[in-house]
């Protein structure tokens, strides 16, 4: 056995459970592969860092996590499991075989029809948890795990909220955002978020997947978080030509700014998916504020290559002049 204060390595044990393999470890937390003696059941093991366990904010945050865990059983979501005693704090969870899609995503492009699949599938669980009254609030690719059938599974619910904790729907910049590169403009705000935010970060998701790319830009966190707040995405047909006028106009309802103009539920994003046909395309100001973005880079451009070639072209006609004398 180990104390409390323990920082865990494979072959150490935890009441019932042998630690088998270190998974992760941040500022917060840390993830074990672990086998459960009692039965030899396979479960992944998830412990607060010793400093957390000091940190009342951060230690209630991580037990509204695994409450919020134990009550949800759906397919898609990995199940949490309860136990009566425990000798410290720690999440005892379903053990997910595959690769989060960070690790799918950074194998190379997904195929269009696999990320359609996907965000299908991600949809699913995403209807299931806010029909439970449950927001992740910071879905990114690292927490969905696919496995080689594409089977997914939704992990990590450390900033997830649900009705009975409304003081945690509000963000804290600095350690409660997550990656800046999927939370919704009315996180980024500080504003109170609903289930429309994580059809944002899906939308982010989703077009990450078919681009390679994200669509919004900036050189730092701050940088993203004003594009977010204030710059159109970049056209998906101009991150990928290949992505149809419809599937383009399903993204932008999925990345609106306002949660009001975005789609009211992840069904409502899925039927759109299954039935790109019958989406009726919109006249995007966000496209032809794009297109004059791009109009004026290009002028600026045209300017700068005229500039530097101007002094080029005035030395080749003194050249001249002067061969010709």
């Amino acid at each position: 056995m180990v104390g409390a204060t323990s920082v865990l390595e494979a072959g150490d044990q935890i009441d019932s459970y042998r630690i088998d393999e270190v998974l992760s470890r941040t500022r917060s937390s840390s993830v074990f592969r672990a086998t459960d003696l009692r039965d030899g059941r396979i479960v992944a093991l998830k412990l607060p860092d010793p400093e957390m366990e000091t940190d009342p904010f951060l230690l209630e945050r991580f037990r509204r996590a695994a409450e919020i865990g134990e009550k949800l059983g759906h397919h898609g979501v990995m199940r949490v499991f309860s136990e009566v005693e425990r000798t410290r704090v720690y999440m005892v969870m379903e053990w997910c075989e595959g690769k989060t899609l960070r690790q799918r995503m950074d194998a190379g492009r997904i195929p269009p029809d696999r990320a359609m699949r996907i965000a299908i599938s991600v949809l699913e669980g995403l209807q299931y948890l806010h029909d439970n009254g449950v927001v992740h609030r910071a879905l990114t690719p690292e927490c969905i795990m696919v496995a080689d059938n594409d089977v997914i599974k939704l992990i990590d619910f450390g900033r997830a909220s649900d009705a009975l904790s409304r003081r945690l729907t509000y963000t804290n910049l600095a350690d409660e955002l997550g990656s800046v590169d999927y939370v919704s403009p009315e996180q980024v705000a500080g504003r109170r978020c609903d289930g429309r935010a994580d059809i944002f970060s899906m939308g982010v998701i989703l077009y990450e997947m078919l681009t390679g790319k994200l669509p919004f830009e900036g050189s730092s966190p701050a940088e993203l978080m004003k594009s977010r707040l204030t710059d159109p995405p970049i056209p998906p047909s101009v991150a990928m030509p290949s992505i149809s006028p419809h599937l383009q106009e399903v993204l932008y309802r999925a990345l609106e700014k306002e949660p009001r103009n975005r789609y009211a539920r992840a069904h409502d994003f899925t039927y759109d998916l299954l039935h790109l046909d019958q989406v009726g395309i919109e006249k995007r100001v966000e496209l032809s504020k794009w297109n004059t973005k791009g109009a004026h880079r290009l002028r600026k451009v045209l300017l700068l290559v005229i500039l530097l070639l101007l002094p080029v072209a005035i030395l080749g006609l003194m050249v001249l002049m002067s061969l010709a004398r």
